[in-house]
């Protein structure tokens, strides 16, 4: 016969009751990783899709969620001036066709002439910025900039630079109103659309693309005329930089 402490100490509720908030943190621990899991996860599932598949920017998706204004027609390369990947190349990351998804020796001098990662300018290829653009945050930090790598060198494997060009030229914010992607960037600033594109006009375009919101390729300013016309000239004198981005 078992006696009362036994059966207070067999079955006891306040035994129950102890182990039952263990059980249930465990359980909340156990979700919460797996979403993190699945949301670190979730861009190198999505990559491969994006082949076949138009996507948006996290800014896009952000103003849209807040109802602020978005406008943008996704347009294929072939619909583009040739002269506005290549200047962009040329203004942005000038090894594109070479790299493979990181610059690492303009990354290393971008390093040091910073104080601080999080201070980094420059450095960041076309491909960074695609992946920036499409799964991460704006902004500079060393968080940012550890999940951005990765996914970098991964989009370059998974996807043609052909691709990546596409996908950046229409998710790049080239407006202050919400103007996303090369076609609306176009025809707010020459009332075009993207294939009629001039030198100049693709130079200007390019001269905006590190701040739309403050520089104005429609009525550019001293300092943006400056910069189009180094870039103009660069895109000009740079060779097959663009040779990468030629239909197979």
């Amino acid at each position: 016969m078992l006696n009362s402490r036994a059966m207070t100490s067999i079955g006891s509720p306040r035994s129950a009751s102890r182990g039952a908030p263990r059980s249930v943190w465990g359980r909340v621990a156990r979700v919460a990783i797996a979403a993190v899991l699945i949301l670190l996860l979730l861009p190198y599932l999505l990559t491969p899709v994006y082949r076949f598949v138009d996507p948006v920017s996290t800014l896009m998706m952000a103003r849209w969620v807040t109802g602020a204004r978005v406008v943008r027609t996704n347009v294929s390369l072939d619909r583009v001036a040739p002269v506005l990947p290549r200047t962009v190349i040329a203004s942005e990351d000038g090894q594109f066709c070479r790299h493979r998804g990181i610059d690492w020796g303009q990354l290393r001098e971008a390093y040091r002439e910073a104080d601080d990662i999080s201070e980094m300018r420059g450095g960041s290829t076309i491909t960074q910025q695609v992946a920036k653009n499409l799964f991460l945050w704006q902004g500079r930090s060393m968080v940012r900039k550890a999940l951005e790598f990765p996914l970098a060198l991964w989009i370059d494997l998974v996807l043609s630079k052909r691709r990546i060009m596409e996908i950046y030229l229409n998710i790049a914010e080239w407006g202050p109103r919400g103007e996303f992607g090369v076609e609306a960037g176009a025809r707010r600033a020459f009332n075009k659309p993207a294939r009629d594109l001039s030198a100049g006009e693709a130079a200007l375009m390019a001269a905006i693309l590190p701040n739309p919101r403050r520089r104005n390729a429609r009525q550019p300013g001293p300092a943006v005329r400056r910069i189009a016309g180094i870039v103009q000239g660069r895109a000009a004198r740079s060779g097959p930089i663009d040779a990468c981005l030629r239909t197979p």
